[in-house]
């Protein structure tokens, strides 16, 4: 099959959430067996201060208990790409607000999670995570 549809599953990771300051959102941890690999798609919503700063920290696990941050070799882009830089002016969109943004998982963990940590000024804005897995050993995948 050539399609996304019947070749991926679409798990939520964060919910959309407000940011708020100096907090870790912690996300939920996507179990990828039956899957080749998985793409995280962050969004951030109208984040109006510059001194917001949210940072992301890819994790991986055989176990649950046990996750640890992902090796750059493991990711595909990084987590500083992916992450909500502080900028010195207005945030203006598709780059400091209501943008989104990416990265992937190629590691062979059966476990996998993003957290959001943010620091800097009190903000006002969002965030929601979700996980794209992908190349499933069984196609068609079910829907939802």
């Amino acid at each position: 099959m050539h399609d996304m549809h019947n070749t991926t599953r679409a798990k939520r990771v964060i919910a959309p959430v407000a940011i708020g300051a100096n907090a870790t959102k912690s996300g939920a941890i996507i179990d990828r067996q039956g899957y080749g690999g998985v793409q995280f798609v962050v969004s951030y919503g109208a984040v109006t201060t510059t001194g917001t700063i949210v940072t992301l920290v890819v994790k991986e696990g055989d176990v649950t208990g046990t996750m640890t941050s992902v090796a750059n070799a493991d990711l595909l882009g990084t987590e500083t790409l992916a992450s909500l830089p502080v900028q010195a002016t207005s945030r203006t969109s598709e780059v400091g607000k209501n943008v989104s943004k990416r990265i992937g998982y190629r590691g062979m963990k059966r476990y996998v999670t993003v957290d959001a940590i943010s620091t800097g000024t009190t903000s006002v804005g969002c965030i929601a995570i979700s996980a794209l897995l992908h190349s499933p050993s069984n196609a068609p995948t079910a829907n939802p």
